[in-house]
């Protein structure tokens, strides 16, 4: 078990991740991809995944990367820097310019329990050519295995948020935290880990906690190893359905002119207000009441607007959270 101790300060001072970070989902997907797990939602992916890098020519080259990040038990800190909050190209200028001992810290501890490959000792040293070489790897396996499915995991981290940012409203920072449950357990000022791996404690020392949703976090949540960090704690989101690729380009604007008359042409002026009621994300409930509609109706409207992919929906005990995709916002937002 994790737990995470938390002063008042702490708690003033914790807070989500803003978006999907695409760092710590790249990371988190190679063992995903490595593992021997047997979920259905990501089944197709997986295939898809190792069929083009089996496919690919210069999929060699990330031999060292899949290195360090190996199926199970620990991997390096200094792959998910805390830059990476600011997109994908900062936290690769934060890995290029990993001070040496660092890389060497956590490669020795990597290698107590794996067998890596001969690049690593390089890597051990800061050699700037080796830290190009994982980064580059790093881009290559990002446009094969993420960016195609890039929308669906923004939509499905942004789901994650809109939910825990009414815990938010309703119950303020312990609220949030209470509502990480059933994989975590707040109770008067520490938030147990239930299923971690390790025993450990973290003592956030007024430095606060970033909470990072994440689509490939398997069931248990991570947290880094060193506790002089930044402290982070990654935890697994709803997958809503999992993965398919994105068509073309994935979500991209639709055309211009389109406006609300001519989004409700084309969806009907009742779904078209039910997509507008869950631009901040509403409940079942919520869209009934705000458009006097009955639920029975809201849920019909709400389960076309899913089903087109312009929704997703997310069932919390007894009420279901609707919020939009990147597709249904670009709609909306034309």
């Amino acid at each position: 078990m994790l737990r995470i101790f938390f002063s008042s300060e702490d708690i003033l001072r914790t807070r989500m991740a803003p978006a999907a970070d695409p760092v710590w989902e790249l990371v988190l997907s190679l063992h995903l991809l490595q593992g021997r797990s047997a979920d259905p939602l990501m089944a197709n992916w997986r295939r898809t995944v190792a069929r083009g890098l089996h496919q690919d020519s210069a999929s060699d080259r990330l031999r060292l990367l899949f290195a360090l990040n190996p199926p199970r038990g620990y991997f390096p800190d200094f792959l998910t820097p805390y830059q990476s909050l600011q997109g994908f190209e900062a936290g690769l200028e934060a890995l290029r310019g990993m001070p040496a001992e660092t890389l060497h810290r956590d490669l020795t501890v990597l290698a107590g329990e794996n067998e890596l490959p001969s690049s690593a000792s390089a890597l051990a040293r800061g050699e700037p050519e080796v830290l190009r070489h994982l980064t580059d790897s790093m881009v290559q396996y990002q446009t094969l295995a993420i960016t195609p499915y890039w929308p669906r995991i923004q939509a499905a981290v942004e789901a994650d948020r809109t939910r825990r940012a009414r815990a938010l409203l309703d119950g303020g920072v312990e609220g949030l935290l209470t509502s990480l449950r059933p994989a975590m357990r707040w109770d008067a000022g520490v938030l147990e880990v239930l299923d971690y791996p390790d025993t450990r404690e973290l003592h956030l020392d007024g430095r606060g906690l970033l909470l990072v949703p994440s689509f490939f976090c398997a069931r248990t949540p991570v947290a880094l190893l060193d506790p002089a960090l930044p402290p982070v704690l990654v935890y697994p989101v709803d997958r809503l359905g999992g993965l398919l690729r994105e068509p073309g380009r994935g979500a991209g604007p639709v055309p211009d002119g389109t406006n609300r008359e001519a989004l409700a042409a084309l969806l009907g002026r009742t779904r078209a207000a039910v997509l507008e009621a869950t631009d901040q994300g509403s409940t079942t409930g919520e869209v009934a009441r705000r458009l006097q509609i009955s639920a029975a109706a809201a849920s019909q409207h709400t389960t076309v607007l899913r089903n087109a992919g312009l929704l997703v929906s997310q069932r919390d005990r007894n009420t279901v959270l609707h919020t939009l995709t990147p597709l249904g916002r670009a709609m909306l937002d034309a």
